[in-house]
């Protein structure tokens, strides 16, 4: 009796293991990196023309440009958007909602907070879910202005005083193309946001490093998007077919020329 109460455990056990495996290789985390092309030459940053509130805004040394940030060790290129989207060439097609994991419903609408200490935005690439709520902050001196102009999310144009902040009175909504902002004082000053209906994408760092959790197993596209362009050209704005297996998918680097255009 007992060696058969033995195997039945010893089965079920097995049978859990096996269970949440299959779980596990439902969803994988996607690790890659974004370089820049090795037969290419490195975009230089020049320095920006500063002409307003010298003394706070050079009070730091000069301020470099940051359309194009690329580490000379590796090549890899900072502020790529990275995000999966549907396997088809439909623009506006919506992430089927039965493929996001589980676990982002328990995710709560966030303040996606984007300052301006010394002159330049920060971060000037902002990612941002359906349902947040943009947070201007201005923790610098001198006065600021936000300037911001979309096709679903309104039109501002602000002016943030010193040590103070600006909250948008609406919760962001679904908008596929990226919303530049400026500040209008500063007119050197730019930066970016893209607001998603899904939990897959992420911003490149230093390295050019990006990580996507709890990806959905099966066929989709990836998109690489930089101010410059989208990897690819235009058909590139429905991305490149990736099967993604989990639960962790290491990519190759991935090149892409995000050389200023003209």
């Amino acid at each position: 009796m007992r060696s058969l109460l033995y195997s039945a455990l010893a089965a079920l056990g097995a049978l859990v293991v096996g269970a949440e495996a299959r779980a596990a290789d439902e969803w994988a985390t996607i690790k890659g990196q974004v370089v820049f092309p090795a037969d290419k030459k490195l975009p230089e940053r020049g320095k920006l023309n500063v002409t307003q509130d010298k003394d706070h805004c050079l009070s730091k040394g000069d301020i470099l440009d940051e359309s194009v940030i690329i580490k000379a060790a590796n090549k890899g290129i900072k502020n790529v958007v990275v995000f999966l989207r549907p396997d088809d060439e439909k623009a506006g097609s919506d992430f089927p909602k039965d493929k996001i994991h589980p676990d982002d419903k328990k995710r709560k609408a966030a303040d996606v907070a984007i300052d301006q200490p010394c002159c330049m935005f920060v971060a000037r690439v902002t990612v941002a879910r359906v349902g947040d709520t943009l947070v201007v902050k201005n923790s610098a001196p001198v006065a600021h202005n936000f300037f911001w102009d979309s096709g679903n999310n309104g039109a501002h144009n602000v002016t943030v005083p010193k040590m103070e902040q600006w909250k948008m009175p609406a919760a962001l909504v679904k908008e596929n193309p990226p919303i530049q902002y400026k500040c209008t004082i500063h007119g050197w000053m730019t930066g970016y946001v893209r607001v998603f209906d899904h939990p897959y994408y992420a911003v490149t760092d230093e390295d050019g490093k990006f990580e996507i959790k709890n990806a959905p197993a099966g066929k989709y596209r990836i998109v690489y998007w930089h101010e410059n362009g989208v990897k690819g050209g235009a058909k590139g704005r429905f991305g490149e077919p990736i099967e993604i297996k989990g639960p962790t998918m290491e990519m190759k680097p991935t090149e892409f020329d995000v050389s200023p255009k003209g």
